[in-house]
């Protein structure tokens, strides 16, 4: 049974910082594509950061220079470390679990971050 479980999330003032967390069991973790995603109310699910089996990342422009995404093989682990918190950051964060060559696709149950003075 593969489960990706989050931590971390919470409340914090702008210009804050949270650090989330995804440990995953049931895959081979360290041939997986790992990202988080997230989701404001009335908007559609994003991809915030994601890192690659390898070790190479990518971000979104609005979190650039802000959120840094690692992974953890020895721990079936992904973070996010989530700097300079903007009120726009606030929303449901996901972790996702992705092998293109087999098509799976896992995603977590969500935290939620809320960014407010």
């Amino acid at each position: 049974q593969v489960q990706l479980v989050e931590s971390g999330g919470g409340l914090v003032q702008p210009g804050g910082s949270l650090r989330l967390s995804c440990a995953a069991s049931g895959i081979m973790f360290r041939l997986y594509y790992m990202g988080w995603y997230r989701q404001a109310p009335g908007k559609k699910r994003e991809l915030v950061a994601a890192v690659s089996y390898g070790g190479s990342t990518n971000y979104a422009d609005s979190v650039k220079g802000r959120f840094t995404i690692s992974r953890d093989d020895a721990k079936n682990t992904v973070y996010l470390q989530m700097d300079s918190l903007k009120f726009e950051d606030t929303a449901d964060y996901y972790c996702n679990a992705k092998k293109v060559a087999t098509g799976s696709d896992y995603w977590g149950q969500g935290t939620q971050v809320t960014v407010s003075s």
